[in-house]
């Protein structure tokens, strides 16, 4: 395409747009000026138009709002814009013929928004400025709440002692007044915040609770009540039983459950669950106590009680029963064999470990004897460690309960396996003991009789001064020191061996004396003493006396004695 051909084209355009121009007349304001220049065509441009409102604060259902969008400009389209995108008209809302008056009855809280309005003109639109519409509202309907309470029938529940938050939520513009008003009918304020905290809650905090929630814009006021009541903090019950050491099968038990408090309800568990009353558990009249008639050893529990008081509850710690029972059968176990054994044959000289088992509750006692023996060993083994044939025969093992008072008993026969020997290695060891202490008593006895005869020898020794001068010549030996006063008569008038002096016959004094002296120097010398002594001590007209000697404890001793008529 060339040059002319671009010409003819854009003078087309132009004649096109004449005659349009022909057909309608714009307003004065934009109308098109035309000059010489048939390329120049002017267009004035639209005005800014403005929102005047009737109030900018309205209350919510009470009043309505006009809106009205003045521009200079003739022959525009009003558009209208809330929140910057376009206004959804409702039922509520009234729009003028030019759309310039925008009405709306009665306001609600959704309608606070920024309004604009728009002229739009050929080719182009001029916007308003915003404006801001506050709808006034509340504060709605409202309920107290709780946040620890437990609602029950129109009262709230609350424990005692714990924390509770009582709190409003309402919907209002602006912001609402909160006034609280506790214990029934108080007129004094308490509080002026939407929240209320009680710290330790008591029964002297149980009334009705009143929250009045008012809006100044509005000049509406709500009033909120709240009934609560304070449940008693009921303390852990605890289970006492009739019996601190219950027996199995010997009678029934009594479980009560102890709480210090006046309660409406007791509840009774087993084993973590609620417990089914049978003839074997019954409880008593008010659940306050739980009979267990024919006790088994597997009515352990654990036991629990639960008590109720105007809605507060308290569980108690569980009870587990120590029944005692038992000793059931009795076992006796070996090493060397699996399970209960009867007879054991063991080889000579081997150890052997006896088991005694019996289930008791407490555990039981055990004893072993010995048919042929007295010996009794305590404990539950038995332990041989090296058997002998004393060793052989039946073992008694005896469980005894000190609580249940019962005991039951088993035995076993122990064989020893092995060659015999005419002595047995404790009787030999017994022999040999015999001897041993023979030899040491006799021992002892000579060496205690040798050092008696010694000192009673020193003694006499001591006491005489006869001895004292006179010098054995004969090889017998010293007489013994165990001499008594009772000589035993030998012989009478010994003949007076060679070498010695005779005696005379002479008379004895009267009264007639005699004396015994021992033998201790030799007989030679034993004898000239006497006469010595005899011819001193006689006096005359005494009877002759004569010599005497005898054997006492092996001792040869010498006497004199008057001669009868």
């Amino acid at each position: 395409m060339g040059l002319a051909d671009l010409w003819g084209h854009h003078w087309a355009g132009i004649l096109l747009a004449a005659s349009l121009l022909t057909m309608w007349s714009p307003p004065a304001a934009a109308q098109f000026t035309t000059d010489a220049n048939p390329l120049m065509v002017t267009q004035e441009l639209l005005s800014r138009p403005t929102i005047l409102i009737s109030q900018a604060v309205a209350i919510e259902q009470r009043e309505e709002v006009t809106l009205y969008c003045d521009t200079k400009d003739a022959n525009v389209t009003i558009h209208w814009f809330s929140n910057d995108l376009p206004l959804v008209f409702h039922e509520r809302m009234l729009l003028s013929t030019d759309g310039k008056t925008l009405t709306i009855l009665p306001v609600q809280r959704k309608d606070s928004a920024s309004y604009k309005c728009q002229a739009q003109g050929f080719h182009q639109a001029q916007s308003s400025d915003p404006v801001l519409l506050t709808v006034n509202y509340g504060p709605d309907p409202f309920e107290i709440k709780v946040d620890s309470g437990v609602s029950s029938g129109g009262v709230v529940e609350v424990t005692e002692g714990s924390t509770v938050t009582f709190s409003v939520e309402t919907q209002s513009h602006p912001s609402p007044d909160y006034s609280w008003f506790f214990h029934n009918n108080n007129s004094t304020p308490s509080s002026t915040k939407r929240t209320v905290t009680i710290q330790a809650v008591s029964v002297e905090h149980e009334g009705v609770y009143r929250c009045l929630v008012s809006n100044s814009a509005t000049h509406l006021l709500r009033l909120g009540a709240l009934q609560v009541r304070v449940l008693e903090m009921l303390p852990k019950p605890h289970i006492v039983s009739s019996s601190p050491t219950p027996v199995e099968n010997a009678s029934s038990v009594t479980l009560t459950c102890q709480t210090s408090r006046k309660v409406t309800a007791v509840l009774w568990f087993l084993r973590g669950q609620a417990l089914l009353p049978s003839e074997h558990l019954m409880l008593s009249a008010g659940n306050r106590s739980l009979v267990i008639h024919g006790l088994q050893r597997d009515d352990t529990g654990p036991y629990e009680c639960e008590v109720w008081s105007r809605g507060s509850q308290a569980r108690s710690e569980p009870l587990t029963l120590t029944i005692s029972y038992g000793p059931d059968r009795v076992d006796i176990t070996s090493r060397a064999a699996s399970g209960a054994v009867g007879t054991i044959q063991a080889e000579l000289n081997s150890s052997l470990t006896l088991q005694c088992q019996a289930e008791s509750q407490p555990g039981a006692k055990f004893h072993w004897t010995l048919e042929h023996s007295t010996a009794v060993h305590v404990g539950e083994q038995l332990i041989i460690e090296a058997l002998t044939w004393e060793y052989e025969g039946i073992y008694n093992c005896t469980a005894s309960n000190p609580v249940t008072h019962l005991a039951r008993s088993a035995s076993v026969l122990v064989r020893v396996a092995g060659p015999r020997s005419s002595l047995s290695a404790r009787v030999i060891a017994g022999i040999a003991l015999g001897i041993l202490t023979l030899i040491t008593l006799s021992t002892g006895l000579g060496y205690f009789l040798r050092n008696r005869n010694a000192r009673r020898f020193s003694r006499k020794k001591a006491e005489d001064p006869i001895q004292k001068g006179a010098t054995p010549t004969s090889a017998e030996g010293p007489c013994a020191a165990s001499c008594s006063n009772w000589p035993r008569p030998m012989y009478a008038n010994l003949p007076e061996p060679e070498g010695q002096v005779g005696v005379k016959k002479v008379l004895p004094p009267e009264p007639p004396e005699q004396f015994y002296e021992p033998l201790s120097l030799d007989l030679r010398t034993k004898k000239e003493t006497a006469r010595k002594r005899l011819t001193k001590q006689r006096e005359p007209g005494k009877g002759p006396r004569r010599f005497i000697g005898f054997r006492f404890h092996g001792c040869s001793c010498l006497g004199v004695q008057p001669v009868p008529g």
